[in-house]
């Protein structure tokens, strides 16, 4: 069973109009103390996926754990640790043939079946939500409360990972609900150095 840093960071392509400043955050964040970062883009295409993916495996290194949404393929050549999941994209085991044994992977679920399936996947670990309602999906899922949080935390040994609205302000009551990490996409994006580490000194 692997461990996960309480954060959880999300770097969203949609909120970086340069993509200088989308690398430059990225080391603001690790900066703060972030040690788990996904790289999220729903629009690019493969070769400005893969050319920021280097940029950022560049600049961090290894000192953070650097997670790739949906591409699994893309996760291998840009030399990243893991690879994240939706509902709608390639399978666990299908990833997990991509990426192999020892990289991190991780699945997005919204309903206790789901959190279920995952459970008997290959996958490291189960992200759940909205928890909240969220403005960084067009069409979110249904928003689950913090009760929905228990529901999934009884349904999974595995590190969970609550996503979807979660601020400086209710973190914590997620964590007490049963998650492991919370994932932040929104509430990191202003002065990202100074909110990771508020997020830390509040998580702790």
């Amino acid at each position: 069973m692997i461990a996960l840093p309480r954060l959880y960071a999300i770097l969203d392509v949609a909120g970086f109009p340069d993509p200088d400043g989308l690398v430059a955050a990225a080391e603001e964040l690790a900066a703060g103390g972030v040690r788990l970062l996904q790289y999220r883009n729903k629009s690019g295409h493969s070769g400005q996926m893969l050319e920021q993916a280097r940029a950022l495996k560049s600049r961090l290194g290894d000192s953070v754990l650097l997670i790739m949404n949906d591409r699994a393929d893309l996760c291998l050549a840009a030399g990243f640790g893991g690879v994240h999941l939706g509902q709608d994209d390639l399978s666990p085991e299908g990833a997990r043939r991509v990426i192999g044994p020892n990289l991190r992977l991780g699945v997005s679920t919204h309903n206790p079946e789901q959190v279920s399936q995952a459970d008997r996947s290959s996958a490291d670990y189960v992200a759940i939500g909205p928890v909240f309602p969220t403005v960084s999906k067009a069409h979110p899922d249904p928003v689950i409360g913090i009760e929905g949080v228990r529901q999934a935390r009884a349904r999974t040994p595995k590190p969970l990972v609550a996503i979807g609205g979660i601020t400086r302000e209710n973190c914590r009551s997620v964590v007490d609900a049963g998650a492991d990490a919370v994932a932040v996409i929104s509430d990191l994006l202003w002065d990202p150095r100074k909110s990771a580490e508020a997020f830390c000194r509040i998580l702790r």
